[in-house]
């Protein structure tokens, strides 16, 4: 029996915004409710509502930059920064800026939409 996964065939999470996720491990591919690792793309221009997830999130920049609406504070991170949120913290994610940004999103226990807990517009 092997001891390792290899993930050659993430699942792609429908989307209406334009933004790319690619699950490698959690809920949708492996059924994992502990752990998600993803790997993203949010276009320019690109931004989600505020929510208060019920998951300590990790993000790290792979390239470009990513901005986060941390309870009114706002952090700008670029290639090479990394960031953890913890959970139930009201944050807004977005991408303003004139170049896509890559990263990975690892989110503690696994993201699932029922602990999202987004805002209404």
């Amino acid at each position: 029996m092997k001891k390792y996964t290899i993930q050659k065939s993430p699942f792609v999470v429908p989307t209406t915004d334009g933004k790319l996720i690619e699950e490698h491990f959690g809920n949708a591919t492996t059924k994992d409710s502990k752990i998600s690792i993803a790997h993203m793309v949010a276009p320019a221009g690109w931004s989600e509502p505020f929510q208060a997830p019920e998951f300590e999130e990790y993000t790290y920049i792979i390239k470009g930059k990513k901005q986060f609406n941390i309870d009114g504070e706002i952090v700008v991170l670029e290639a090479g920064q990394s960031i953890k949120i913890e959970k139930n913290v009201r944050i807004q994610y977005s991408n303003p800026f004139e170049e896509e940004c890559e990263y990975l999103a690892i989110c503690l226990p696994a993201f699932s939409i029922d602990l999202v807990n987004r805002e209404e517009d």
